[in-house]
């Protein structure tokens, strides 16, 4: 079944993910492509919607992946086993994502919003390529240390590749999970607004990022409420811009080229300052 994206974060529920182009004679319909995305419109697209029995079946396979595998495989630690390298537990989980969502949902990956670079738009692919250069460009500024003691120290360059792709991967798995699961069954369920801010508190505060009560400030202090601050709005971001676009690559990319460079670079120096291998 199919349905226009919504422009309104007022929808009904079971109102699909996603939110329309602008009409072609209005103001925003007459800006250049290059120019949409950065207001949050993007070339309209229909955009599934989804039966009650679909949206039940995606949350229990959040609960699934969430909950009983853990978003780090914590499940090996109830078997007494030791944890697997980030690089392969990374990709593990999100095969095992996408053919759950797959065989329990029964759904195709694009209908998640995990569609070729053909069938995405032009506004799509102009500001997915404009925001990777910017961040890049900001994020090479703002992390020039490590980058260039990696680039000064050829035995680290191996490791920073693997540690890249694998931070890469991390970002789009957790934007699978959180916007093309989660927050696709609960807009469905209870339109964008509660839909959104009930998946992004999940994303903020629950297994993913729940380690940051444990931090040194403690679980009251204020150096960790800073964090959920910080991950509660990135996170919208990324909750909204999914809604707008439909488009799960286009976040989940950006996701990951934040964590290779907040987190992926100053673990390489930190392993390997230890004499550790860093990946």
């Amino acid at each position: 079944m199919m349905t226009t994206r919504q422009t309104s974060l007022g929808n009904d529920p079971g109102d699909s993910v996603g939110s329309p182009a602008p009409v072609p004679d209005s103001l925003i319909g007459r800006l250049s492509p290059h120019l949409r995305g950065h207001l949050l419109f993007f070339d309209g697209k229909p955009s599934p919607a989804f039966d009650s029995s679909t949206t039940t079946r995606l949350l229990l396979i959040y609960v699934f992946l969430e909950a009983i595998l853990g978003p780090r495989l914590s499940i090996l630690h109830w078997f007494h086993l030791s944890p697997l390298p980030s690089w392969i537990s990374v990709p593990a989980l999100f095969v095992v994502a996408l053919l759950v969502v797959r065989f329990v949902a029964g759904l195709e990956p694009a209908r998640i919003g995990l569609y070729g670079w053909r069938k995405w738009s032009r506004s799509e692919r102009s500001y997915f390529v404009q925001i990777i250069v910017l961040a890049n460009v900001v994020f090479a500024v703002l992390r020039a240390h490590p980058l260039q003691v990696i680039a000064g120290d050829r035995s680290l360059w191996a490791g920073a590749c693997v540690v890249t792709l694998t931070q890469l991967m991390w970002g789009i798995y957790q934007e699978l999970v959180y916007r093309g699961i989660l927050q696709t069954a609960l807009v469905a369920r209870w339109g964008p607004a509660a839909g959104i801010l009930v998946a992004n508190l999940a994303f903020t505060f629950g297994p993913l990022h729940f380690y940051h009560f444990s931090s040194a400030s403690g679980p009251t202090g204020a150096g960790t409420w800073i964090v959920f601050a910080a991950i509660f709005a990135i996170g919208l971001l990324f909750s909204v811009l999914f809604w707008r676009s439909g488009n799960l690559w286009m976040i989940g990319v950006m996701h990951g080229i934040g964590n290779a460079y907040l987190d992926g670079f100053a673990r390489i120096l930190a392993r390997h300052a230890m004499g550790l291998r860093v990946w």
